[in-house]
């Protein structure tokens, strides 16, 4: 099938005009809003906590903007658009995760008076863990987060923006990766967490705004659209429904399958045992643990305001998954050729790298549907698989001939006998033997990689949809048609949303280096003046470090599960130590080091040996294998009285509870409860 190249977006004057004015005004606000009182300098509180001084309204958007960037946008949109609802679980567990941090993690950082969450551990433990923890926090955030955001924001503006120049140049990944890094750089160095702050209120405003307008876009276009033109998920028999139905109606007659929130136990991506514990992990790190989104937090003005805006931000991702989620189920229903043609032409791209390079190293896997579809490109790429294996001594051998209540058994039965065999699994799918060829497909691809892996061969998938382009044809094919202007904005909007994660990052890291390293290790008695210089200077450093690595990671696949998948060789160690640290206040200091160091050991054992193993089940595993190491310590070697937070001596921001963010708190629970209730089997998917 001959494939032209992707359509350009269509963008207007009006839309230039609106994206200018846009980032005109966030900048702005942001510098205005930041700057020190008459007669006063800039302090490392007023710099890095924006003095201490945020009110709950700008604590709860700052948290939703600094949280929500393309990766996410685009990410979860391509997730829902494979296998459905299941991804919202992202969002509607942090929902319930921001009310314990609320009530059960603020308070303690509040009274200790803390600048970084690495600062916390010196209180609980000692110097040895903050440092370790403060090292850890800081490879992460720039070499995972710092980069991974610049990457995906950089990537998801130079699709949307294909075709067009500005000034006659045309912005490229390096070029968009240098604009977003040194537009979020400008006023984090100016004006360090209110900036930031001020900055988020815009375009946290504007992101849910342009949400809003994308699903109810997609939904009117959704009704309007014969069925003949629309698209069921593979396999999924879709209910009764008419042309005449509207959005809502179709939505559920074509995806009831789809909208579920529990998945199959061997989903590689959000199987329903991770919501049992492993889905808690990286997020109870992330809302509780990880300093580019607790310093707003930190920076309230009262426990209050922290926990009135940390409940907002809550009640805020109970909405997110349906303007994110939904969209992206849709976009599937409309354009799933448009998804399969993108795909094709990527995989053109990968086929003709490694043709070029006349590499006997990679081995394609290919989607059947796909293979169908290109049969002549699928036999020359059999052909090639065959030489690759063949010049590795590796055999085949072809289950198909086994009948369908056989096939478990045999696949057990070889795994046993065969463990270390340079014999790849072959199985070919039929309408028969489908529900038994998924049951074990788990095991194959297992035990296949297991193989490829011990004859160093790449292994590259040819899949058959490009989902992470739901977000982007969403956008181009239906907001050109609305009214002008409108693209301009939700561009805008959906830069704002990079530019505040970025900034988010930057303030964080800078935060962490200055005061967990540089005051502690380096100048113990530097001044503010020097902690504020030292701050910025490191925003500008960290900045132009991530713009240059950035367009490196173009190497990678999904940049989403890249920030996940390195987040757990440190996430779960910190969330076992803190935990650990509250819960038993007679553990000594070394039980703390011991968790943190162990961690990416552990957790690189289990990637290495168990790929199979879903990475939010391997953050469980070491979560517990943890707090299980710290336990013998503790009975070991015991404090001789437990350990007291304490104020500090100048005092601190009021400690007094809000009764009516408690009050919402447990209505959010409920509400998430009951969200999951209707998303399953007894709900709408049923």
């Amino acid at each position: 099938m001959q494939l032209l190249p992707s359509s350009p977006l269509s963008i207007l004057p009006a839309d230039i005009i609106v994206f200018v004015l846009f980032l005109l005004a966030v900048v702005g606000l942001g510098l205005v809003k930041s700057r020190p009182a008459a007669g006063t300098g800039a302090t490392s509180e007023s710099y890095f906590l924006a003095g201490r001084g945020l009110k709950w309204w700008l604590i709860g958007i700052s948290l939703i903007a600094a949280n929500i960037s393309s990766e996410q946008f685009v990410g979860m949109s391509g997730n829902a658009a494979d296998f459905g609802m299941a991804v919202a679980s992202y969002e509607w567990m942090a929902a319930v995760t921001l009310v314990v941090v609320a009530f059960c993690f603020l308070p303690y950082f509040l009274k200790t008076g803390i600048f970084t969450i690495p600062h916390f551990l010196e209180h609980r433990y000692n110097g040895t863990a903050r440092t370790v923890m403060a090292a850890f926090t800081m490879v992460i955030l720039i070499g995972v987060s710092l980069t991974g955001v610049i990457y995906a924001g950089a990537l998801t503006m130079s699709e949307l923006f294909a075709g067009h120049t500005f000034l006659g140049i045309t912005l490229g990944l390096q070029e968009w990766s240098w604009a977003i890094g040194l537009v979020a750089a400008l006023y984090v160095c100016a004006g360090g967490l209110k900036a930031s702050a001020w900055a988020d209120l815009i375009q946290g405003i504007a992101l849910v705004l342009a949400g809003v307008v994308i699903i109810w876009l997609a939904l009117d276009k959704l009704g309007a659209t014969p069925l003949a033109a629309l698209a069921a998920p593979d396999g999924a028999v879709p209910l009764p429904v008419t042309d005449a139905s509207g959005g809502i109606a179709k939505l559920h007659a074509l995806n009831h399958e789809k909208l579920t929130m529990f998945l199959p136990a061997d989903n590689k991506d959000i199987p329903w045992t991770a919501l049992l514990i492993g889905l808690w992990i990286p997020n109870f790190y992330y809302w509780g643990l990880n300093q580019y989104i607790t310093q707003r937090v930190l920076g309230s003005a009262s426990l209050k305001e922290g926990q009135k805006g940390i409940v907002f931000a809550a009640a805020m991702k109970l909405v997110i998954p349906f303007v994110i989620v939904i969209p992206g189920i849709i976009a599937f229903n409309l354009y799933s050729k448009d998804l399969a043609e993108a795909q094709h032409r990527t995989n053109q791209n990968e086929i003709a790298k490694v043709t070029s390079a006349a590499s006997a190293k990679t081995y394609f896997e290919m989607d059947p549907r796909w293979a169908l579809a290109h049969k002549t490109a699928a036999a020359d790429i059999e052909a090639r698989n065959n030489n690759v294996c063949n010049s590795h001594k590796i055999n085949t051998i072809r289950l198909s001939v086994f009948p369908p209540d056989k096939l478990a058994a045999e696949v057990t039965r070889f795994g046993k006998d065969n463990a270390n065999a340079a014999t790849l699994l072959v199985v070919s799918q039929t309408k028969e033997n489908a529900a038994a060829v998924k049951a074990v497909s788990g095991k194959i691809d297992a035990h296949n990689r297991n193989v490829f892996k011990k004859a160093g061969i790449e292994v590259k998938q040819l899949n058959y949809y490009k989902f992470d382009a739901a977000l982007s044809l969403l956008i181009k094919r239906l907001l050109p048609e609305a009214s002008a202007g409108l693209v301009g904005f939700v561009l805008a909007a959906l830069l704002g949303a990079i530019v505040s994660s970025l900034a988010a990052v930057l303030n964080a890291a800078s935060a962490i280096f200055t005061i967990d390293i540089f005051q502690k290790h380096v100048h113990r008695n530097a001044t503010q003046t020097t902690l504020v210089r030292t701050g910025r200077i490191t925003v500008l450093v960290f900045a132009v470090t991530g713009c240059v690595l950035a367009p490196l990671l173009d190497t990678f696949g999904s940049i989403f599960k890249y920030i996940q998948e390195f987040q757990g060789y440190i996430s779960p160690g910190i969330l076992a130590v803190f935990v650990f640290g509250l819960l038993n206040r007679r553990a000594p200091g070394a039980a703390g080091v011991a968790g943190l160091l162990i961690t990416p050991f552990l957790y690189g054992a289990l990637a290495f040996f168990v790929p199979e193993v879903s990475f939010l089940n391997r953050m469980a595993v070491c979560f517990f294998a943890i707090m299980g190491v710290m336990w013998l310590i503790g009975i070991a070697r015991p404090l001789a009285k437990p350990v007291e937070f304490a104020a500090p001596e100048s005092g601190g921001v009021s400690l007094e509870t809000s009764r009516g963010a408690k009050i919402t708190g447990i209505v959010i629970v409920a509400v998430a409860v009951a969200l999951y209730v209707i998303f399953s089997p007894l709900g709408v998917a049923g």
